[in-house]
């Protein structure tokens, strides 16, 4: 799902057009005229994980052109690096776009805001609006109106290895102190290195600045704060779990050398999130799956905090079959859907009323999960949102191999946000 908000992405995108049998795929502009039935092409831009989520997320469309013959979806799988450029430069090139765009929580202000999506109040994409999780719909909403409709919502935890834990003798960590003495005795009594800390993508560096009492920005005074004492202080954490060796980083392709190394037993622990379940499944170490443990985020000084993340579906504001669409991103948000992707993925729903379904419900991953996002961290639902993780992962990086000071990478990006977010103090 998160293969890295500022990265750049490897993996080409992928085109799949689903159809029943019997699809007009003449048609790209269906609507209900005539006999009242959907019909023509929906153009999806998928940016979900390939090899694992991507799978189920084509399955499910191919179930609603079950549902509705006429209706051919065109499956894009666009890496999520590139999807949020991509989408922009297509829409307004006027070229390109697609009808529905899987975006990011942060996308949603930024799209909407530069007038590409259609406004989904009123519209059969946004039914039973009083079943979502409150912190699901704020990200959807800009300038009073619903730009996208959640459809999984996600925080972060603590991934670890029972059995290292077990050969080490080592509990697991609550604390950053603990984090950092965990990681010590794991490369003594094992040999392993204690935690793989991603150094490409600012969002893995969140959970320690909301755990030292910092943010980002404060949207309500419009003020940068990633620059003040807590911000510095973040980056002096960080910087210090890889200088005492409790962690190893990187600062190219992260998400692959990470998922690599913790899936092989070369790592005790990572930080990551219900999206990363599916593919850590996936390796070697965890082909018991009872072998994986996921714990809070070790807390900072200023307590425990995880960023709430997620992903909404939009509709292109050009899109030239809103019918079909609106059809299809209520499918693909419905009860049944998130609860099968819940099922095959771990990913978490962000309808109340999916909880309650067997699948959702028993699912040890959801339920470690669900807590944790109920208080998380929410992000500032700004135009501007999206956009700050590219200086910040800069500094992050600059940081962590020791090419910036703590000081010199805080002052930098909030530098850099000054300039990006104008009259903010």
């Amino acid at each position: 799902m998160r293969r890295g908000i500022a990265a750049t992405a490897l993996v080409a995108a992928l085109g799949v057009t689903l159809a029943a049998c019997g699809s007009d795929t003449g048609s790209t502009g269906g609507d209900t005229k005539g006999s009242g039935e959907l019909s023509g092409t929906v153009t999806w831009w998928d940016t979900s994980t390939v090899g694992s989520e991507d799978k189920v997320f084509k399955k499910l469309a191919e179930d609603f052109t079950k549902k509705h013959p006429k209706v051919t979806i065109k499956y894009v799988n666009v890496p999520f690096g590139d999807a949020q450029n991509k989408f922009k430069n297509a829409a307004q090139s006027g070229t390109g776009a697609p009808d529905v765009i899987r975006s990011e929580v942060a996308w949603t202000a930024d799209f909407a805001n530069l007038g590409y999506l259609a406004p989904l109040d009123g519209t059969p994409a946004l039914k039973d609006q009083d079943d979502f999780l409150k912190q699901a719909a704020a990200s959807t909403k800009y300038d009073g109106k619903t730009y996208a409709v959640p459809q999984v919502i996600d925080s972060m935890g603590i991934f670890y290895n029972k059995k290292i834990f077990k050969d080490a003798g080592v509990e697991v960590p609550k604390s950053v102190d603990e984090l950092k003495s965990v990681a010590t005795k794991i490369k003594q009594k094992t040999g392993k290195t204690g935690l793989y800390l991603r150094g490409d993508d600012a969002y893995w560096f969140l959970s320690f600045l909301y755990g030292e009492g910092g943010d980002l920005v404060n949207a309500d005074t419009k003020t940068v704060t990633i620059d003040n004492p807590a911000g510095v202080k973040a980056f002096k954490t960080v910087k210090d779990l890889v200088d005492s060796k409790a962690a190893i980083t990187d600062a190219t392709n992260g998400w692959d050398n990470m998922q690599a190394a913790f899936k092989d037993g070369k790592v005790a622990m990572m930080i990551n999130g219900p999206w990363a379940v599916a593919d850590t499944y996936t390796g070697k170490e965890f082909a018991d799956k009872a072998n994986l443990g996921i714990a809070p985020v070790p807390a900072g000084s200023a307590g425990q905090g995880s960023p709430q993340g997620g992903h909404g579906l939009a509709v292109y504001a050009g899109s030239k079959n809103l019918a079909a669409s609106y059809a299809f991103v209520d499918y693909m948000t419905s009860v049944e859907a998130q609860a099968l992707a819940a099922k095959e993925l771990s990913l978490l729903p962000t309808r109340t009323s999916a909880y309650a379904k067997t699948e959702v419900a028993t699912n040890p991953m959801i339920a470690f999960f669900k807590p944790v996002v109920e208080t998380s961290h929410e992000r500032p639902w700004i135009p501007e949102g999206g956009s700050l993780f590219a200086p910040l992962v800069t500094e992050y990086t600059k940081v962590l191999t020791n090419q910036a000071t703590p000081e010199q990478g805080a002052k930098n990006a909030g530098d850099s946000y000054r300039k990006l977010l104008k009259d903010w103090k």
